[in-house]
C-alpha cells in the first residue's frame, strides 16, 4: 500500500525545471535564463523555455518589484524514445508546467495539445494574468511520426 501512495505522490509532483542556460543581457544584471523541462506524460520529448529574469537593480528602477515580463520562447524536441502516457486529448490541452511570473497575480505556462489528424505534439507557452489576458506566446511542435517508424 505504501509503494501505491508513493506513486501516487510522484505522479501527481509538477513538473520540475532545470536551468541550463543563462545569458546576460546589460550591465545592471537583468539575465535571459533557459530551462529544460521534460514532458511529464511523453516520454522522450524535452521542451526548453527562454525569458527574462530581471535583476535587483532593474527592479529598483523600474518600481515594480514583484513582476518579470511575459515574454517566453519555447522550443521542443524527441530527446529520447517517445513512449506517450494518458494525455489529455482534447482541443483545450493540458497544462505541464507552470511558474510564477509575478507575487501572485501572473505565471508562465506551458500547455500540451495533441494534434491527432497530423499525429503531433503541440506545446504552447504563454502567460496567465488574473486580470488581464496576455498575446505573448510561442509554440513548438513534435511530430510523432518519426518517433514510430
Amino acid at each position: 500500500m505504501k509503494a501505491v501512495w508513493i506513486a501516487l505522490a510522484l505522479a501527481a509532483a509538477p513538473v520540475q525545471a532545470e536551468v541550463v542556460g543563462k545569458v546576460g543581457v546589460d550591465w545592471v544584471g537583468n539575465d535571459i535564463l533557459i530551462e529544460a523541462i521534460p514532458d511529464p506524460q511523453v516520454q522522450g520529448v524535452t521542451c526548453h523555455i527562454a525569458y527574462f529574469d530581471r535583476s535587483v537593480i532593474d527592479r529598483l528602477r523600474q518600481g515594480n518589484w514583484f513582476e518579470d515580463p511575459s515574454n517566453a520562447s519555447i522550443a521542443c524536441r524527441q530527446t529520447g524514445p517517445v513512449t506517450m502516457g494518458d494525455i489529455d486529448r482534447g482541443r483545450d490541452g493540458e497544462e505541464i508546467f507552470r511558474e510564477g511570473r509575478s507575487l501572485v497575480l501572473k505565471s508562465l505556462r506551458v500547455t500540451r495539445i495533441y494534434d491527432e489528424p497530423n499525429d503531433t505534439l503541440i506545446y504552447l507557452v504563454h502567460a496567465r494574468e488574473l486580470s488581464e489576458g496576455s498575446a505573448k506566446m510561442s509554440i513548438s511542435t513534435v511530430p510523432l511520426w518519426r518517433a514510430r517508424e
